[in-house]
């Protein structure tokens, strides 16, 4: 599903949290449509390069699945709370999957 924004890049969510089977620890590399920063490598078991990984991904994403390939549905659902995304993006996937925890009190974990 594509939520189209006027002036910005459309928001892509997976058709499922269930098809989500990425991976979720040991080292990945992105594609570069996903990851054009020049260091596509991360280490999924550094808690701060997983976070990078899957906020990439989220926002990189042209179609569901990238989603579908790249990130796993626990690890998501665990991250979740503490990923740095922007309102429109929160939010859609938010009103996609309830299922997805929100920050307490609308603030994100530290």
């Amino acid at each position: 599903m594509n939520l189209v924004r006027r002036y910005a890049k459309p928001i892509v969510t997976a058709d499922s949290l269930a098809e989500l089977h990425g991976p979720s620890a040991g080292s990945a590399c992105l594609p570069v449509h996903l990851d054009w920063s020049g260091s596509p490598q991360y280490d999924l078991d550094d808690p701060a390069r997983l976070v990078d990984y899957y906020r990439a991904v989220l926002i990189e994403a042209t179609k569901p699945a990238d989603l579908h390939d790249y990130l796993d549905r626990a690890t998501l659902i665990r991250l979740w709370p503490s990923l740095w995304l922007s309102p429109e993006m929160r939010s859609t996937w938010e009103q996609r999957f309830p299922e997805l925890p929100r920050p307490e009190n609308g603030r994100f974990a530290a």
